[in-house]
């Protein structure tokens, strides 16, 4: 799972991303190419920006909705892959080229994406300060109760 510092870089970066020609020109390292079906045009079809780690060739990223994901196999479909981690994106459920967008649809595609952002950021906030609280009642454990 990617830091917090990470996903606020990617939604910053990925605010021109709604084209399908600049997240399809990411994956030029791309791993998998013919005869597979998670080919660069297919990713990109689905919404995938290619960001890879120096051990994870294959991370991918939506624009939208921020699903993170790795670990791809030739066989896998980026489309279904996409869908079945994330049924509520609201780029999968336009399924338009932002082209053929009216302008209140692109609004709507700004506010899911901002709404994601605040979810996956809220979240990872929400463990931090799970992980902090539960440190601190161990701390505070020991102390009542050494030994």
């Amino acid at each position: 799972m990617s830091s917090l510092e990470v996903i606020k870089n990617r939604f910053e970066s990925f605010d021109n991303m709604y084209s399908r020609d600049l997240r399809l020109q990411t994956f030029t390292n791309w791993p998998f190419r013919e005869d597979c079906n998670c080919t660069p045009d297919k990713m990109a079809d689905a919404g995938f920006v290619h960001c890879p780690a120096d051990n994870e060739p294959d991370v991918v990223c939506c624009f939208l909705c921020l699903l993170e994901l790795e670990g791809w196999e030739p066989d896998d479909e980026p489309w279904d892959e996409h869908m079945k981690r994330s049924p509520t994106c609201a780029f999968l459920l336009l399924n338009k080229d932002v082209n053929d967008l009216t302008v209140a649809e692109l609004f709507h595609l700004v506010k899911e994406r901002t709404k994601a952002f605040i979810r996956k950021v809220g979240g990872m906030k929400m463990a931090q300060l799970r992980d902090a609280y539960e440190k601190a009642q161990k701390s505070i454990q020991s102390k009542l109760h050494p030994g």
